[in-house]
């Protein structure tokens, strides 16, 4: 994909296209805008971005909007942070994230999607910086996430030992009989805040 530019979006929420994204229309080098302002359009958003990695269950669907559809209810008080990646004003990619409650600075990496056509374009990893930038400013000490054990999420385990992420424990049968739940842990540095 080369490198783009990237432009960074805080508070401010801006109207977005959530719609599938064919190609450039014209030779204009795409931009790439981050925030982390959710706004209602999100919801259909990472409805599309989800369902076409065709990863996910329909119930693992409804709940990646629900967490969007808490934030939108309760603001911070939903326990939900979210970063998204747009490419040329379209929402390809999003990261959920959050304080895990009753501990010492841990927090859970709860989503990472982006949409499957923009896949292998270096978005992913993109929005895991991000993602781990604001959790590092918050004062985090460690990061959790966990994913599949599934064949078909070897390339997503892989993405995370290249990030940095220390596989801590798997839990045996968790999502079916057979599929694990692997636990990833990365210890954070302090970082400028």
């Amino acid at each position: 994909m080369g490198i783009l530019p990237v432009i960074r979006h805080g508070r401010d929420a801006r109207a977005t296209d959530c719609a599938v994204h064919r190609g450039p229309t014209d030779r204009m080098k795409p931009t790439i805008h981050i925030r982390d302002q959710v706004i209602p359009t999100d919801a259909a958003c990472v409805r599309d971005i989800v369902t076409s990695t065709g990863f996910f269950t329909q119930a693992e669907i409804d709940i990646a909007v629900e967490l969007v559809e808490a934030r939108l209810a309760h603001g911070l008080a939903s326990g939900y942070e979210f970063v998204f990646v747009e490419l040329s004003g379209e929402v390809v990619g999003y990261a959920c994230y959050g304080p895990t409650p009753c501990t010492d600075r841990s927090y859970d990496f709860y989503w990472l999607a982006v949409r499957q056509v923009h896949r292998g374009r270096g978005l992913g990893g993109l929005l895991l910086k991000e993602t781990e930038q604001r959790i590092r400013t918050a004062g985090a000490r460690v990061i959790f996430l966990d994913t599949a054990s599934r064949p078909q999420y070897a390339p997503t385990r892989a993405f995370y030992d290249r990030h940095g992420y220390t596989q801590a424990a798997v839990v045996r049968a968790f999502y079916a009989a057979d599929d694990d739940k692997v636990i990833y842990t990365k210890k954070l540095v302090p970082g400028p805040g």
